[in-house]
């Protein structure tokens, strides 16, 4: 058995002066009733068990049972067990035997089964020989109750001691294993929170009730909405120059449980030292408990939007200075080409020129309509009035027609159904000719491209469709973005800016339609359009 703990060892003291203390008052009771009685037969005998009772209590209080051997522990119990016979053979009606359930007790807890056995068959050899020596003490129904009742009481005992012994253990390695989560968790949030607090962004998790339940270091200096004097820090959209009021800035409709991804938004008004920050906010997955909540992450990109947009002013101020003198020199070779007297390597010369500065020229303005548009749309003004949509197409188709020939492309166009909607035909047309190039420029000699217009429930549809090589899954997603030309594209002779498309798909968007591709490398492209009938909000 192993040694005893400290806490085994003080809860041994206490169960030792309580057994002892009910013991004495028990036998106080028995000693009084007794002798009220007259059932005391040897006063002195009867007086030194009494005293030899009371004698343990005075030992279980003061002596130091902590620092003493266990089985000196088991000696008290024995001595009650004494005592109790003697009390018994001195006054041998007046049925003090059932004291012996209290030591019984105590060492059935104590000492377990090996206990149990030695007190009950000490109490029964005490019954016996006090029944065979003397005369008063005759057999009954009681003498092999009061054993039997000892022995049951002092096994129940031992019993439930036991089991409680077992319960402890338990419940001391459940409190050990707790203690070392506890540390783990502590430990790992630890870790977090200076990981957290190392980074450069915010971060901040947000309670299902839109209470701030985890924030960082950076999240307090990037979102903090209040100066160093305490003044509100005014909030602008991703322009710089709209003013966003308090309950539409970020991180108030993250609490609310807005969604949204890499929101620009800028801290201070125009002309101060004012921060830009990219803040995007999600929500936690659920669990069975219930909604988890949200996190939020602000990101400074002050740089990065700096430099785009002294990049977007050095190219729009760029283009203007270039396409002054390019119409001008375009303006002179369409006039040196209608002079019929030049020879014909002279013309040819000059229609190479004349064509290079024309594409230098659509270059220029491509930047130009890029760099007037903003984060959040195509900046421009349209001129909406009711407008067959084929009659632009087929304008287009003829425009490109030469081109077309030329490369030797066949233009399918069929399937052109009139379709009347309420457009900026300019506009349309600019989206049309975009697409039309594409196709054209991209599709092997031979190849044929496939227009078609017609109409759905509440919208015209455009699709041009082409031979070429077609676009793969990895670049479709890309497909859209400013600048962006595929690797096949970029390994051919065939020049482009990459900003055709993106400008298409803005001009589609400012009349609330949108523009879809269907592709696969090797399979040629079928780009769709659709603008509604009516005018609508653009998203």
């Amino acid at each position: 058995m192993a040694p005893p703990t400290s806490s085994e060892r003080f809860g041994l003291r206490r169960s030792i002066v309580a057994s002892q203390t009910l013991l004495a008052a028990a036998t106080l009771l028995g000693v009084i009733v007794s002798i009220v009685v007259g059932q005391v037969v040897h006063a002195s005998l009867f007086f030194a068990g009494t005293a030899l009772v009371f004698a343990g209590v005075i030992a279980a209080v003061l002596l130091p049972w902590r620092s003493m051997p266990r089985w000196v522990v088991g000696v008290l119990p024995i001595i009650d067990v004494v005592a109790i016979a003697v009390m018994r053979e001195s006054a041998p009606l007046a049925g003090l035997g059932l004291l012996w359930t209290f030591p019984a007790i105590w060492i059935g807890t104590v000492f377990g089964l090996r206990g149990v056995v030695a007190v009950s068959l000490t109490v029964s050899g005490v019954v016996v020989h006090q029944l065979i020596a003397d005369d008063l003490q005759r057999f009954a129904s009681s003498t092999l109750v009061l054993p039997f009742t000892v022995a049951a009481l002092a096994s129940m005992a031992a019993l439930t001691a036991r089991r409680g012994r077992a319960q402890r253990v338990l419940l001391e390695k459940q409190s050990t294993e707790l203690r070392r989560a506890l540390d783990r968790a502590r430990r790992q949030e630890d870790l977090v929170t200076e990981v957290l607090d190392a980074v450069d962004f915010g971060v901040t998790r947000i309670t299902p009730d839109g209470e701030l339940s985890v924030t960082n270091a950076a999240h307090g200096f990037l979102l903090n909405s209040a100066d160093a004097f305490g003044r509100e820090i005014a909030v602008f959209a991703a322009d710089g120059s709209t003013a966003i009021p308090p309950e539409a800035a970020p991180l108030a409709r993250a609490r609310s449980g807005e969604v949204f991804e890499a929101e620009v938004v800028w801290y201070g008004s125009p002309g101060e030292d004012r921060r830009a920050l990219s803040v995007t906010s999600r929500r936690l997955p659920g669990s069975a408990a219930g909604e988890a909540g949200g996190v939020v992450v602000s990101r400074d990109v002050t740089v990065e939007e700096q430099a785009r947009r002294a990049r977007e002013d050095l190219v729009a101020s760029v283009s203007h200075e270039l396409r002054t003198p390019l119409t001008s020199i375009i303006g002179y070779l369409e006039l040196a080409l209608d002079d019929e007297s030049l020879g014909h390597g002279t013309r040819d010369r000059l229609e190479v020129a004349e064509r290079n500065a024309s594409r230098l020229l659509e270059l220029v303005a491509d930047i130009l309509a890029v760099s007037s548009t903003s984060r959040e749309g195509f900046g421009v003004e349209l001129d909406l009035r009711p407008t067959d949509v084929s009659a632009i197409v087929r304008s287009a188709i003829e425009s490109i027609a030469p081109r077309a020939h030329d490369h030797g492309i066949r233009i399918d166009m069929d399937e052109l159904a009139p379709a009347r909607a309420l457009v900026d035909g300019r506009r349309v047309r600019q989206v049309i000719d975009n697409l039309l190039s594409n196709a054209v420029k991209y599709n092997p000699r031979g190849g044929t491209v496939a227009v078609s217009v017609g109409v759905e429930a509440d919208s015209v549809t455009i699709a041009i469709a082409d031979d070429g090589p077609g676009i793969g899954a990895s670049e479709q997603t890309r497909l859209f973005e400013r600048f962006f030309r595929g690797d096949a594209v970029r390994n051919s002779s065939t020049h482009g800016s990459g900003l055709g498309l993106a400008i298409s798909r803005d001009l589609v968007r400012a009349h609330g339609g949108e523009i879809t591709v269907q592709t696969a490398a090797g399979d040629g492209a079928t780009f769709t359009v659709r603008l509604p009938c009516e005018p609508r909000e653009t998203p």
